[in-house]
């Protein structure tokens, strides 16, 4: 399995996402610059975070039009898997690749401290080594992560089970509670968490780990399926 971490300017999680990628894993890992216009040779697409652009008009919006998200969407609509990470979540719904958007903290302050999330779906290629329910300790760091959407899309997401993860206790005003969600197909995932942070003892949890084998996990279930075939 080949895995790539998108890096636009501004990406500050990149080398994050690559040391989860090849420590967990130990599985083929590049860094892909946001000019990139090809992405087939990769079966896994890291969108990570930090602050592309500079967040300049707001978060992920300059980074939607990068030339590396026409390839992301196209990845996405074969079946690849897409995870965004903090800003990489915000930048997956200005690309319109998840649904909803992410406002400003609702303490309007920059939050950066553990939180503990609720594993809502675990049928999702990221969270199959969870349980359901499971409650997991990953790190936030982020100043607009207040997950919105309206109530139509809110039923949606929910008669999908679409909603991904939880918070226990709510840092920023979420809609919901909400701390990550899924496209209708599952394949694409974005979350303003930060499991790369979490993936090992040293950082003081290693609850983000199982995000990464889950990914490895069902690669290997998708092509021995397919192999059956």
């Amino acid at each position: 399995m080949k895995f790539a971490v998108l890096v636009f300017p501004g990406s500050n999680c990149d080398i994050d996402c690559y040391k989860a990628v090849e420590d967990s894993l130990g599985e083929p890992v590049d860094y892909v610059w946001h000019t990139v216009t090809d992405l087939s040779a990769y079966d896994c697409i890291l969108v990570p975070g930090g602050f592309s652009y500079g967040d300049y008009l707001r978060c992920g919006a300059i980074s939607r039009f990068a030339p590396v998200m026409a390839e992301v969407a196209k990845a996405a609509e074969q079946g690849k898997f897409v995870l965004g990470i903090c800003n990489g979540f915000q930048i997956l719904t200005e690309a319109g690749l998840l649904p909803g958007a992410l406002r400003r903290n609702m303490s309007m302050k920059f939050r950066c401290h553990d939180t503990v999330l609720k594993v809502v779906n675990n049928t999702t290629p990221f969270t199959i080594d969870y349980a359901k329910d499971e409650e997991i300790v990953i790190p936030i760091a982020h100043g607009e992560g207040n997950y919105y959407c309206d109530e139509e899309t809110l039923a949606e997401l929910k008669a999908n089970n679409q909603i991904v993860f939880t918070y226990s206790d709510n840092p920023n005003g979420s809609v919901a509670d909400i701390a990550g969600v899924s496209n209708v197909a599952g394949n694409v995932v974005g979350m303003m968490p930060h499991p790369e942070r979490a993936a090992n003892s040293l950082l003081g949890s290693e609850d983000g780990k199982r995000m990464f084998t889950s990914i490895l996990t069902s690669w290997r279930d998708r092509y021995d399926a397919a192999s059956i075939r």
